[in-house]
């Protein structure tokens, strides 16, 4: 065979999406994990860099933060996830429910979440970050990692313009002109 070019993708494949696993121990893991995980699992199962499989106790992950990339040449080793806003500046536009939460370990982390039932049910919450041009996309949060929650709004969908008639309608037309009833 003669010396073909073999292209590897650089997105990877639906099946696992990058993460960045932070724990309550500081540590954090960079690997790859199905996009429902098995939140109902016992265990967070990701692929690590190395190709290893690793479980996870979902007691000791704080979050997990689904990433653009993994720029390892610029990634700075206490904030993998670049994840620099946690709250928002302003009021945020875009649909959902904008939540405040207070984890077991006292960091605070605001969010736009879903208005659904997975609030109340699932074993935990999956949020779009206050900063969407960071690094970091969504961030689930596991149940047990919250100690408060709190909703600062509703963010209804933008309300559609109804446009004014273009032509006004025309009258009616007798039937039996200059018969009176």
């Amino acid at each position: 065979m003669g010396g073909g070019v073999v292209r590897q993708s650089r997105t990877m494949a639906s099946g696992r999406k990058p993460v960045i696993v932070r724990k309550f121990s500081r540590d954090w893991t960079a690997g790859y994990a199905r996009p429902y995980f098995g939140q109902d699992a016992a265990d967070l199962e990701i692929l690590d860099l190395a190709g290893k499989v690793l479980q996870m106790p979902w007691n000791s992950v704080k979050w997990v933060c689904y990433v653009r990339d993994f720029n390892m040449s610029s990634m700075d080793q206490s904030n993998p996830e670049r994840l620099l806003h946690k709250r928002f500046a302003v009021r945020p536009r875009t649909a959902g429910l904008w939540l405040r939460l207070t984890l077991t370990d006292g960091d605070e982390l605001e969010g736009l979440a879903a208005n659904d039932r997975s609030l109340v049910d699932g074993a935990g919450l999956l949020m779009t970050p206050p900063d969407m041009r960071s690094n970091t996309q969504r961030i689930y949060i596991p149940r047990p990692a919250i100690q408060t929650l709190e909703v600062m709004s509703l963010i209804g969908a933008p309300a559609r313009r109804r446009t004014a008639p273009t032509a006004t309608a025309e009258e009616q037309p007798e039937l039996f002109p200059g018969e009176t009833g």
